[in-house]
């Protein structure tokens, strides 16, 4: 991608990397935070309410795409990724936290799917390597985020990857 221009492009989700999704933010600036406990530096803490948290989760997740003319790793930050996973990232997050494989479950769900992406270069003012979706498209009329699928899935509160099959005696013998 020479131009400076974005580039709009057809792909495919061939893989979403689910170990690292999100990351911690002030509430209030939306300043990078090093963790849950920290506060912000750069906001006076008077100006949050009691009780309330001082830091949200934002997306910010890699996935390999295909277009028809190579494969290549972008990321996709809060408002792209919320198109893909249906809620927000604190939201996401408190689910896996109930539901340890459900990061990976949302991957496997989003993988095959066909979407138009709107990308642009990194930015020049940090360590940016990878190519950013500013935007993306559902191609598929019946296109639902992985969450509402996860939730289905997860209902009961047993992951897919774990449910027993009823055996066909009550004796476990065949």
């Amino acid at each position: 991608m020479e131009s400076e221009k974005p580039l709009s492009l057809f792909c495919t989700v061939v893989a979403m990397d689910t170990t690292d999704y999100c990351y911690l933010v002030c509430s209030r600036c939306e300043k990078t935070l090093p963790n849950e406990y920290s506060s912000c530096k750069y906001c006076d803490p008077k100006f949050f309410n009691p009780g309330s948290s001082n830091s949200k989760r934002l997306y910010r997740i890699l996935v390999s795409i295909a277009s028809s003319e190579e494969v290549f790793v972008v990321v996709l930050f809060d408002r792209v990724a919320r198109v893909l996973i249906g809620c927000s990232a604190d939201e996401f997050f408190n689910f896996t936290m109930v539901n340890p494989s459900a990061a990976v479950t949302a991957g496997k769900l989003l993988e095959g799917k066909m979407f138009q992406m709107k990308l642009s270069k990194p930015k020049v003012n940090g360590n940016a390597q990878h190519l950013r979706a500013i935007s993306v498209t559902p191609l598929c009329s019946d296109f639902s985020p992985a969450m509402k699928t996860l939730k289905e899935l997860y209902r009961d509160g047993v992951s897919p990857l774990h449910q027993s099959q009823p055996s066909s005696s009550t004796h476990g013998n065949p």
